[in-house]
């Protein structure tokens, strides 16, 4: 039987005192606007699936979100010099990119089994540019297993580029728009016809990120949502 999932108070602390320190800062570099908080469950497990730009959305969603969420990143974050210690830190949970990994399947279960938010980002990494690259099929998984509903947000601003811009006087905008949650439909089937149900509910997650988004960040999902929204 496993472990039930809980936050070492080591990180509940470094929680509690990064995420106001955190919000100061965007505070400080950017104009913040946040839309949607009504949106937010009140309680009880949800996860939380944001587009990837860059490597400033995980903070900002991170130290704005009415609660402090579990998260899921990129293991190639852990061995960066400073992202790493944040991380880790925080209670980062790390994830091979295209890779199955049971355990990694596991501790997100427990967490949401648990009752904590959980917060992914469905394209697996950073675009590096504003339109959206197409959502790995693990997230809609990991959302059947567990039973949980799913809060779409997207972000706007969050370029490569902000921190230099920000630091030579120029405070742009930065927009988390968070919609209302979804369930998506039971996966069924078996083997392939079961995979391609995963990839079509990770699809209409970023769909409904997409149509919180200015069209040029719907990247592979321009077509999708004309089909899905009718423009």
């Amino acid at each position: 039987m496993a472990e039930p999932y809980k936050v070492p108070f080591g990180v509940r602390l470094f929680r509690a005192v990064m995420r106001p320190l955190f919000r100061g800062l965007f505070h400080l570099l950017a104009r913040v606007r946040i839309t949607g908080r009504e949106n937010v469950p009140k309680d009880g497990a949800y996860l939380i699936a944001m587009n990837h730009v860059s490597l400033y959305e995980p903070p900002f969603l991170l130290a704005f979100w009415p609660v402090a969420p579990e998260a899921v990143g990129a293991v190639d974050i852990w061995s960066r010099p400073g992202q790493s210690t944040l991380a880790r830190l925080y209670g980062g949970i790390p994830v091979h990119r295209g890779e199955y990994d049971r355990q990694l399947i596991n501790t997100m279960l427990a967490a949401l089994k648990s009752g904590r938010p959980l917060a992914i980002a469905p394209e697996g990494g950073r675009s590096h540019s504003p339109g959206m690259r197409r959502a790995l099929p693990g997230v809609a998984y990991a959302i059947d297993q567990a039973g949980v509903q799913v809060v779409p947000v997207g972000i706007v601003g969050t370029s490569d580029d902000f921190m230099q811009r920000a630091l030579h006087g120029q405070r742009t905008t930065l927009e988390i728009r968070i919609g209302r949650p979804v369930h998506l439909p039971p996966v069924q089937g078996k083997g392939e016809e079961r995979r391609l149900a995963r990839q079509r509910n990770a699809d209409l997650i970023m769909i409904h990120i997409a149509a919180l988004l200015p069209v040029e960040y719907h990247g592979v999902y321009v077509n999708l949502m004309e089909q899905h929204y009718g423009y």
